[in-house]
């Protein structure tokens, strides 16, 4: 079997948040049977040319005060509009930092409450990236989103905080490619939990592939 090709993107050497390190490992583990991944920080890769190799993006961008570069930003959204994947964990929704990624995103990250045990809804059990996987908890950082107007996902999973239910994971398709958002990922040992671990692994390949 071939395996998929994936290029993940983290950050190394200017972490805030969230460092690449380890987690980097811990994606090659958990996709090694169907993915063949490569870690990064560089975001010069996103561009046509070097996008082209890959029928996924793993998106794990530390937030950055600073948006990316316009042709990066095209290059992105037409990567994935004609017919490649990108899965996003946690922080690497800070690819919203240029509106126009937001809009592919299907959220905007807003803030996080504190640290603390979420209980895990799994809202479309059927969907081929939740086959399997049953309600958990996980000790993780709460991330809260805007979704905007007009614009529909599928949620595939959801927590209590603060009264309300939260979206911890999200899917849809754009253009003739795929988009999923996974909440977990704060930090090493989010990538222990063998539910999420499950989620990343079918995950990947929905966005990848046309399961």
């Amino acid at each position: 079997m071939t395996k998929i090709k994936a290029l993940a993107v983290g950050s190394y050497s200017e972490v805030k948040y969230h460092p690449f390190a380890g987690v980097d490992v811990e994606l090659g583990n958990i996709l090694e049977e169907t993915v063949e991944v490569t870690c990064t920080e560089d975001l010069t890769m996103f561009n046509e040319e070097s996008l082209s190799s890959y029928q996924l993006v793993i998106s794990y961008n530390e937030f950055s005060d600073h948006p990316l570069p316009q042709e990066q930003v095209a290059a992105i959204l037409s990567y994935v509009a004609g017919g490649g994947g990108l899965l996003v964990i946690h922080n690497g929704i800070s690819l919203q930092r240029n509106q126009e990624l937001g809009l592919l995103l299907g959220a905007q990250f807003t803030h996080h409450p504190e640290y603390t045990a979420l209980s895990v809804t799994i809202t479309e059990p059927e969907h081929p990236i939740m086959l399997g996987i049953e309600d958990f908890v996980m000790d993780e950082e709460p991330y809260y989103f805007e979704q905007p107007r007009y614009f529909n996902s599928t949620v595939l999973a959801e927590y209590p905080h603060d009264g309300e239910m939260r979206r911890a994971a999200w899917c849809h398709e754009f253009g003739m490619g795929r988009v999923v958002y996974l909440m977990p990922g704060h930090h090493l040992p989010s990538f222990s939990v063998e539910p999420f671990r499950q989620m990343i692994r079918q995950g990947a390949l929905w966005a990848a592939t046309d399961l």
